[in-house]
């Protein structure tokens, strides 16, 4: 049951590590592109890692599994607010259909 467990869990990552692919390829600018890179590729990475988790079942792996999701649940929305917020300041343009933030 365990390896149907954790089979789904590593096939769900994977699709969703494949959508943020999928998504940095078509969106049209750099803040939806960076959308798509963290949001789903944090999930599906944390998805990935809890299903190795899962097969394994050893409380070592499970620990360091765990400390790796912890680590892109903190680090991807730091490093993709920086990436923002320098495209913004090097006036990156915004997609057409973007509204501007006008309250800075």
């Amino acid at each position: 049951m365990s390896e149907l467990i954790s089979a789904a869990l590593i096939l769900l990552g994977g699709l969703m590590v494949a959508a943020a692919g999928v998504g940095i390829w078509r969106l049209p600018d750099v803040f939806t592109r960076m959308h798509a890179a963290t949001k789903v590729g944090t999930l599906g990475s944390g998805l990935i890692m809890a299903g190795t988790a899962v097969h394994f079942g050893d409380p070592a792996i499970l620990l360091r599994c765990g400390l790796i999701v912890f680590f892109l649940l903190l680090t991807a929305p730091i490093g993709a607010h920086m990436i923002g917020r320098a495209a913004l300041r090097l006036g990156v343009p915004l997609w057409q259909a973007s509204t501007p933030d006008t309250k800075r």
